[in-house]
């Protein structure tokens, strides 16, 4: 397989990032009274038939109705037919990728949905991709700022260059054409970063991790106490068919595969 002498960093990064996300979810289940149990992750592991697995943590709370934190490392060959899509895959087809993707879909219908994935990908080549968006059923303009705050703040750490072309990516990219509509309120959103610099490069990925690790549990806590009513929690359903139209129509990672 191909290696990279940042690979085993990497994965170690992506779940310490994992175990973080778990631990402060978990405590925003247990900072909300009800009748039920706080939610609690359950880590399934599994393995890849070509090379590699993983572990998915879901959760399904009083808080978040369903969340996961998931961790994949793996190896394996590209297909005849998706190799020339993939940068440095054409002549050798051998690949290994690391990553972590995290989705929340919370109870409350004025808590934001959110998305967050950074990964690692080494062929003959090897780049960092990613990015983290906010889809709220009632966008509010304080929780957008601070979202779109905290990222730009990462990305100036990084390459002054990089919130305005990111931000539009996302804004281009998590997009549904055939309602003319975004998914949501953005982020950022980027693919086959690689500057010349790894170690900078890994960096910036960890940063993005790390602000959203800091802004996003603090929306949730900033509404997690309010009530709701049936018809807020239909926009919040109708919203959520939003995000499945998209992701089963055009997200990279369903038709990555």
């Amino acid at each position: 397989m191909p290696e990279h002498p940042l690979q085993g960093e990497a994965a170690r990064w992506f779940e310490s990032l994992r175990d973080r996300l778990v631990a402060t979810f978990e405590a925003i289940e247990d900072e909300r009274p009800g009748d039920t149990p706080p939610g609690r992750f359950v880590l399934t592991p599994w393995s890849r038939p070509g090379g590699g697995g993983g572990v998915m943590a879901i959760l399904k709370g009083r808080v978040l109705e369903k969340a996961g934190v998931n961790v994949s490392i793996v190896e394996g060959e590209f297909s005849s037919e998706f190799r020339s899509r993939i940068p440095g895959a054409t002549d050798d087809p051998r690949f290994w990728a690391a990553g972590v993707s995290v989705v929340v879909h919370p109870c409350s219908p004025h808590v934001p949905a959110a998305h967050m994935n950074t990964r690692m990908i080494v062929t003959t080549r090897a780049w960092f991709g990613g990015g983290a968006d906010l889809t709220p059923v009632f966008a509010d303009a304080e929780d957008t700022a601070a979202f779109h705050r905290a990222l730009k703040t990462a990305c100036d750490a990084a390459d002054p260059g990089y919130h305005p072309r990111f931000k539009a990516w996302c804004d281009d990219y998590f997009f549904l054409p055939h309602r003319g509509e975004a998914r949501g309120v953005g982020g950022i959103f980027f693919d086959e970063l690689n500057s010349g610099d790894a170690t900078a490069d890994f960096g910036f990925v960890r940063g993005v991790g790390l602000a959203f690790l800091d802004v996003y549990p603090r929306l949730i806590r900033r509404h997690m106490h309010r009530p709701w009513t049936a018809e807020e929690r239909r926009a919040q359903l109708i919203k959520r068919g939003r995000y499945v139209e998209f992701n089963l129509l055009y997200d990279r990672g369903t038709l990555f595969g």
